[in-house]
């Protein structure tokens, strides 16, 4: 094996694996109404990832130059936001607040129009807010299934 197809496929595996984990994790739990969801996204990831699996095992994996600094330095930002949300608001918060906040600061972090600019600001909110009642309308209306709970929700 090449070091270069070996450099695909270390992480490939690894990617196939953790795919694979979460796929029997959502096939397992109970109760099943509320992995309705989870299963359908595992499945297809898990697809993806055996896609990918497949690639790297056989050569086709392009080889990428790596991130820059300045790409690096474009995504620790929203890197931030989202392991703040992970890890602390989400749960304190409850799902549907902090995701309201986190979306907000991503969009506000990456949107080019200037932060003084009150159209922007109008854009920002009322795009944030049709986003989380696409999210609550999937959640709650279509997919019947219960968030993670939290301080208001």
């Amino acid at each position: 094996m090449t070091s270069v197809r070996g450099q695909h496929l270390v992480p490939a595996s690894l990617v196939l694996g953790l795919a694979g984990f979460v796929t029997w994790l959502s096939f397992t739990q109970e109760p099943a109404d509320a992995f309705l969801f989870p299963r359908l996204i595992s499945v297809f990831f898990l697809s993806l990832a055996v896609w990918n699996f497949a690639r790297a095992a056989l050569g086709l994996a392009k080889v990428g130059a790596g991130i820059s600094n300045a790409t690096l330095r474009n995504i620790l930002p929203g890197l931030a936001v989202m392991l703040v949300y992970v890890f602390f608001a989400a749960r304190g918060l409850g799902f549907y607040v902090a995701s309201t906040l986190a979306f907000l600061v991503l969009y506000t972090l990456y949107d080019p129009t200037p932060i003084r600019e009150m159209r922007g600001w109008l854009m920002r909110i009322s795009i944030t807010l049709g986003f989380m009642t696409v999210i609550y309308a999937l959640f709650v209306l279509l997919l019947k299934v219960q968030t993670p709970r939290g301080l208001f929700f």
